[in-house]
């Protein structure tokens, strides 16, 4: 087998005033040095990187960045330091906390007739933003689709955030995760929780799959785990995942029950209840009653019109007939009513968090 090593090249004046900086206050090793008498390279690693110190080198010094966890104890506590060749060095933490921004409340309507592009994302799949605004970064919310379908190519990945929701549309996909046994296949009108920092893999898709995934917050991380292999073991479904448990929800398994507004039914997923509140996530169809005009205080609510059709009225809004493939977001305090629906109207809601109060017609909300 051959031995292949990267370095990166650093420029230096004099290899004796830098190797201090590198070693003792950089805490990396020394490798290589020569000539002796006069040392004019040397080769020092540590934390993941290998460094060059060239007397001959043109190159401009650059920037490292090293991050820890415990940046105050690393190098006297010092953040941004300046090696005698001047390269800079920024020092961070490793972990860096998540952040969820305040959100930006504002009335939404996503039309699939307005034509959004499709953005070509990771492994090749297309994305359509259902909340252009993000809500100030509070959330995303993607339509996504798999034209050509057969195998992904995904790699065993996760994502740093608070909560994320992948809500099959059409068609099937094949996934694993983490401490969840064997892959499994992801039905239309079926939905997971991807719990903050679950491993998992998409590993294949029906042509056309289409899913409707909400993150929150809007901008946050996926990393690639490249030491684990999926699946990793029996399963173990009472695993938290920083307080979350791992739901896969099944239509065919659901109870319908009357839906926090009048006119419609509902099932629950439990996400609710395996999030701590963090959200919740029900689906509505038509029921009996009349639909009448209410107000929610909710910090966020959207909804994804996945069949049928609704007259979405808002107090001081345009009205508007929405139908399948549209989203809306109301915010809280804004009165609105879903008006003249269609017997096949299907809704997927979810709100951030899981208990909230309505407030109808009857009970003073218009």
């Amino acid at each position: 087998m051959s031995d292949t090593r990267a370095e990166m090249r650093l420029p230096t004046k004099d290899v004796r005033d830098d190797l201090p900086f590198f070693t003792k206050v950089l805490k990396m090793r020394l490798d290589t040095i020569f000539p002796a008498d006069d040392p004019k390279v040397a080769v020092v690693s540590g934390h993941g990187l290998r460094l060059c110190l060239d007397a001959h080198s043109n190159e401009p010094p650059g920037t490292i960045r090293i991050l820890t966890d415990d940046p105050d104890g690393f190098a006297g506590g010092e953040r941004r330091l300046t090696a005698p060749n001047g390269t800079r060095i920024e020092i961070e933490p490793l972990h860096v906390p998540l952040a969820t921004p305040t959100t930006a409340h504002d009335f939404v309507v996503r039309r699939l007739a307005d034509q959004a592009p499709w953005v070509i994302g990771r492994a090749g799949m297309h994305y359509r933003d259902l909340v252009p605004s993000r809500l100030g970064g509070s959330i995303i919310a993607s339509h996504i689709r798999i034209p050509d379908g057969g195998p992904v190519p995904d790699m065993v990945h996760y994502h740093t955030v608070g909560f994320q929701l992948i809500f099959c549309y059409r068609g099937w996909v094949d996934l694993v995760y983490e401490d969840q046994g064997e892959p499994f296949r992801l039905e239309a009108g079926n939905c997971v929780i991807q719990p903050p920092e679950i491993r998992h893999r998409v590993l294949y898709a029906s042509p056309n799959i289409e899913v409707i995934e909400i993150g929150v917050p809007a901008e946050h991380v996926t990393s690639i785990d490249h030491s684990m292999t999926l699946p990793n073991g029996p399963a173990n479904p009472d695993r938290r995942f920083q307080g979350q448990r791992f739901v896969h929800h099944k239509t065919a398994e659901a109870t319908w029950k009357p839906f926090r507004l009048p006119g419609f039914v509902a099932r629950d997923t439990t996400i609710g209840e395996n999030t701590q509140g963090v959200a919740g996530v029900h689906v509505a169809k038509r029921g009996e009653g009349t639909p009448v005009f209410a107000r929610h205080d909710s910090d966020i609510l959207f909804t994804f019109v996945m069949d049928g059709e609704l007259t979405l009225e808002a107090e001081g809004q345009e009205t508007q007939r929405l139908g399948a493939g549209d989203a809306f977001v109301v915010p809280p305090g804004l009165v609105t009513r879903y008006a003249d629906p269609s017997d096949d109207i299907e809704l997927l809601e979810v709100s951030l968090p899981a208990r909230f109060i309505t407030d109808t017609e009857e009970a003073g909300a218009a």
